[in-house]
Parts: C-alpha cells; structure tokens; sequence
C-alpha cells in the first residue's frame, strides 16, 4: 500500500452490518499504511446492535483503530469541512440509503454531514458500496453520484446473483 503518512481520512461508517468486518480492516490497513483517521459513523451505524455484533463493541473497535473517539452526531460532524479535518472521505460501507441522500444533497445523519462539510472544500470523497438493493431503486441514486463531481467508487461486484439478485457490494481489498 501507498504511504499515507499526514494524509487525514474521514473513515465513516454506516449500516451495512454484515460488511463491517471488511470495513474495519481496511481501516487498519490505512492506518498501518500511515494515514490518520477522523471516525465518523451514522446513527444507525453506532446504535443498532445486530446479529453482527453490538453497537458499542463496534464503536470500540473503530475508536480502537482509529485512536479517537468516533463522531456520531450532526453537530460533531458539521466542523469537518470549515476546519479542514480531512483531506479525503471514505464511505465504508456506504449503503444505498445513504447513496440516496448524498445524491440529492440530504444532511440528515453524522455521515451526510460530513460528506457535506467536506465536500464543499472540493475533496474527493470515495464511496466503499454495500446494498442489497443496489441494482434495484437505488441504481439511480448510485448513477447520480457516479456523475457528480468528487465522488468515486470502489468497483462493485454482486455478491450473491443467485439469492440477492440486486445486491452489489464493493471490492473491499481495492479500497
């Protein structure tokens, strides 16, 4: 991996339960690669507990990686931008709902904040998909995105053609 020393990333997280794993690792990838990572993680990222583990152990693990506290609210988030915490954003995983709100400029979450706050900066922000519904309702939102300036993707692949006909999720390794 490419040194990454003093380059800030805002590693935000939202709920793609089932990919936080992946996510998480590739966090300490960039981590060890050198890069200082700003936690962000959505609402529903940082208080669903799921059958993929509890909300507060996986803020502890993302604190842990980063070596910050994760910021998990709108008005924590809002500074990114005007103080210029980050130099680029990583949406890891990004979930077709929140593809959706970024597409059509809705700041509703800590990780719409940030993207917002650090956007208007003209920062690239790069979004790490997960979504069962993918290449369903939410392919619009993704394409728009897809054409918008300063955004970029990890390349997708679908994961499951067979049971989930419409997910697609992201090549994590190529984060």
């Amino acid at each position: 991996m490419t040194d990454l020393s003093n380059v800030k990333i805002g590693f935000a997280v939202t709920g793609s339960f089932c990919t936080f794993e992946k996510a998480f690792a590739e966090a300490e990838k960039l981590r060890k690669a050198g890069a200082e990572l700003i936690p962000v993680m959505s609402y529903n990222a940082s208080s669903i507990d799921s059958r993929f583990g509890e909300a507060v152990n996986n803020i502890k693990k993302l604190e842990n990686i980063c070596g910050r506290k994760v910021i998990n609210t709108i008005d924590g988030a809002e500074p990114i931008g005007p103080q210029k915490m980050t130099d680029i954003i990583v949406v890891c995983p990004c979930t077709g709902n929140t593809c959706a709100k970024l597409a059509m400029s809705i700041t509703d979450t800590p990780v719409t904040m940030a993207v917002k706050s650090h956007i208007r900066n003209g920062k690239p922000v790069v979004i790490a998909l997960a979504s069962n519904d993918s290449l369903a309702g939410s392919m619009k939102n993704i394409g728009h995105l897809m054409n918008m300036k300063n955004y970029y993707f990890v390349p997708v692949y679908q994961d499951d053609y067979h049971k989930k006909p419409t997910s697609a999720v992201c090549d994590f390794s190529r984060l």
